[in-house]
C-alpha cells in the first residue's frame, strides 16, 4: 500500500514534512482557522504575508512562522 501524502492528513505540517510554500488551506489547517479567515486577515493586512504565484496565493512556511511568533502576547526571552 503507498504511503499517503503528507498534504493529505490533517496532522499539523512539521518543519520536515512541509515544502517552502503552502496553500491557504495548509496554513488554515496549521494555525486552526477556517481558510475565509486568512482571505479576511489578507484583506485587513493583518495576517501572514502572502505571495501571488500566478493566480495563486501562497504562503512562505518561515513568514507564517515568524508571524505566530509575533502575535505571543507575551515576551518569552526575559
Amino acid at each position: 500500500m503507498p504511503n499517503p501524502s503528507p498534504r493529505s492528513t490533517n496532522a499539523p505540517a512539521t518543519a520536515a514534512a512541509r515544502g517552502p510554500l503552502a496553500t491557504p488551506a495548509e496554513v488554515a489547517s496549521y494555525l486552526g482557522v477556517p481558510v475565509k479567515t486568512l482571505y479576511q486577515w489578507k484583506y485587513r493586512g493583518i495576517g501572514p504575508n502572502v505571495h501571488k504565484v500566478g493566480r495563486h496565493l501562497r504562503y512562505r512556511w518561515t513568514e507564517v512562522d515568524a508571524w505566530v511568533n509575533a502575535q505571543s502576547a507575551y515576551d518569552l526571552t526575559a
